[in-house]
């Protein structure tokens, strides 16, 4: 049958090795002698096992002592991480993070799980859209936390990672091999007008075959081989694949994923979470 540590009598214990006696022990943790005293025999009792050596002037540890001390400490240690995170005002409010949806995956989810382990009272309210749409919300003040995915970054802006476009469609789909070129994109995106200008210096005829305000539109057709796009390397739809054009399409250009954060970001939760994102974006 499993039994459970008296974290009290732990805490006394720890108190009492720290501070070498159990008089000083006992102010420190505003308890009369005797009920520290109590709280130790209770725990050796407990264990069946003496921890403190009293043949002495001083109160001194045994190996057994010696042992469980760091036990405790770590112990003690997580208990008061536990309140602190649970209870604490300190890490309760709202983080608005806006990220464009095209780097949404596969980081952002991973991000969030991991972020609200540490911080279960914490709240991360995730908007999701173009770039250009979360650098106006940011200057308004609507957003804490944007990232962007741009040509270059702005003076106050961090680039976490830069990496190449690629082309993608269906699966085994044939669309890249129609002339003039169908492509699908929304109407904000970012990478359209890119594209478009390497289709032109490659002398590709190209149309506009699929645009919308939906990412999941624009998915849709690409699954349906109605046309292709361009998304940054490692952020694939698991639905789509990178089209293996063996060179019949133009190499596209590289982009920044920049890291934007407002100055009134100062407190523990946010800084923790910006370690975070730029852990994962680094590792893209």
């Amino acid at each position: 049958m499993p039994r459970n540590l008296d974290m009290t009598a732990m805490r006394s214990f720890a108190t009492v090795a720290d501070a070498g006696g159990v008089t000083r022990a006992a102010g420190l943790l505003n308890l009369t002698q005797s009920a520290v005293s109590m709280q130790l025999k209770r725990l050796e009792e407990s264990l069946g096992r003496s921890l403190l050596d009293r043949s002495g002037r001083g109160v001194s540890l045994t190996a057994d002592g010696e042992q469980l001390l760091g036990y405790a400490r770590r112990m003690l240690h997580l208990n008061d991480e536990v309140f602190s995170r649970l209870t604490d005002h300190a890490y309760e409010g709202e983080i608005v993070l806006g990220v464009p949806s095209d780097v949404v995956y596969p980081a952002i989810p991973k991000i969030l799980k991991a972020f609200h382990a540490e911080y279960p009272r914490m709240k991360v309210q995730l908007i999701s859209s173009y770039t250009s749409r979360l650098k106006s919300m940011f200057k308004r003040g609507e957003c804490d936390i944007i990232l962007t995915t741009e040509d270059s970054v702005d003076g106050d802006g961090e680039t976490l990672t830069s990496l190449p476009l690629v082309w993608v469609g269906a699966p085994g789909g044939q669309a890249y091999k129609m002339r003039p070129l169908r492509l699908a994109f929304e109407h904000g995106c970012i990478f359209r007008t890119g594209v478009q200008q390497a289709l032109d210096n490659a002398n590709i005829p190209w149309e506009m075959a699929v645009e919308s305000d939906s990412t999941r539109t624009i998915e849709a057709s690409l699954s349906a081989d109605l046309a292709v796009h361009a998304v940054i390397e490692g952020t694939t739809a698991r639905q789509l694949e990178v089209v293996d054009h063996d060179g019949s399409l133009p190499e596209l250009k590289t982009t920044c994923v920049n890291l934007y954060v407002a100055k009134s970001v100062s407190d523990q939760a946010s800084n923790d979470l910006l370690t975070m994102i730029r852990t994962a974006y680094v590792d893209l």
